[in-house]
């Protein structure tokens, strides 16, 4: 009997890199692995994705655990570096950085560092977050050009608000934004995001940069990766630990959220908030046994769920339980959790056994 399990196929995951290539086949690759590579094994995702041409993680301790795993590829700061120190140490370990605001841009013409570092600006074109403001442009790329410690062939980029949804003119207006304001520079750009990528073609440029599209999630609204041509990288499981009569009107679980209306049996499976699953998931969240689907019942605890068997008999102590995986989609688990499938993914923990396999 398997406990809680996160199935990782490296051949689903490869898929979808060749997926990515399908769809924008003159663009470059950048695999965003920030976040334990979305939940599913930071170094173990990188050493697999041989054909990615650069990787992408959000913070230092990131990209340092690749180079440690033997990684060698370029790997890209997403948030870029705040102290000297980090500065000193993207230099000799040979990560791109990205540079978003003026003091980052400051710390880098007063550095003294072994060797120049490749830089990406980032512009913010509408959605706020990090990037400097587009009509400072060309004065930032010119003391990027005259800085010493900055490599040759300086890449720009900018990050979508609302490409999920192609029905959004958000998106054309960043992208014209963008473009407006880049009118000197001919250098290599990046704009697309996994939405970028499914959803916005002209966005594709030199660079796109995959995300959760590589674990065979879709990044747009009311869609799953099959949408896509996606396959589904994680399937999550557990097992059947024991079987319950319980009587019409008993309750069942913390706060007797749920009753029974009739005679019924109920399945316990050992899995709960304590390894990610989300606490929130309501009285009618599936799950699949044995290639039919049941509903779970009663809240989610810490170590267990339960799930409403009825008059089938078939289900057994020991059983297998999907919670997602390719028959059962994140993304319909997160709708039914009012959540996001990314939310979902990052938060696996600790004590769920990982299993890596190739198909």
């Amino acid at each position: 009997m398997r406990l809680a399990c996160a199935e990782i196929n490296l051949s689903a995951l490869n898929q979808n890199l060749a997926r990515v290539r399908q769809l924008a086949p003159k663009s470059r690759v950048m695999a965003v692995l920030k976040a334990n590579a979305y939940g599913h094994g930071l170094v173990t995702i990188a050493q697999s994705l041989v054909d990615a041409d650069a990787f992408a993680v959000a913070r230092i301790d990131e990209a340092l655990a690749l180079r440690a795993g033997g990684v060698v590829k370029p790997i890209v700061l997403l948030e870029g570096v705040f102290r000297s120190e980090d500065l000193a140490i993207a230099a000799t370990s040979n990560f791109h950085i990205v540079v978003h605001d003026e003091a980052q841009l400051y710390m880098l013409e007063h550095a003294e560092l072994v060797s120049p570092i490749s830089v990406w600006l980032k512009l913010d074109t509408g959605m706020h977050r990090l990037g400097i403001e587009p009509s400072l442009c060309d004065d930032f790329y010119r003391r990027l050009e005259s800085c010493k410690n900055v490599a040759a062939n300086i890449k720009l980029m900018t990050h979508f608000a609302c490409a999920d949804d192609t029905q959004n003119s958000k998106t054309t207006e960043q992208m014209a934004h963008f473009f407006q304001n880049i009118k000197t520079v001919h250098n290599e750009l990046c704009l697309a995001n996994s939405a970028g990528i499914v959803g916005w073609p002209k966005s594709h440029c030199h660079w796109v940069r995959p995300g959760l599209m590589l674990y065979g999630v879709s990044p747009m609204l009311a869609a799953t990766g099959k949408d896509h041509a996606l396959n589904a990288v994680m399937r999550l499981t557990s097992s059947i630990i024991a079987i319950r009569n319980v009587k019409a009107g008993e309750t069942v679980g913390y706060g007797s959220a749920w009753r029974a209306s009739n005679n019924t049996r109920i399945g316990v499976v050992a899995m709960g908030y304590g390894d990610g699953y989300p606490r929130h998931a309501p009285n009618g969240t599936p799950v699949i046994i044995n290639g039919k689907r049941f509903s779970i019942v009663g809240r989610v605890s810490m170590d267990m769920i339960t799930v409403e068997l009825g008059d089938d008999h078939s289900v057994m102590l020991g059983d297998e339980v999907e919670l997602w995986g390719p028959n059962l989609p994140v993304e319909e688990i997160a709708q039914f959790a009012t959540t996001i499938p990314y939310e979902l993914l990052c938060n696996i923990t600790p004590r769920v056994e990982y299993k890596y396999i190739q198909e």
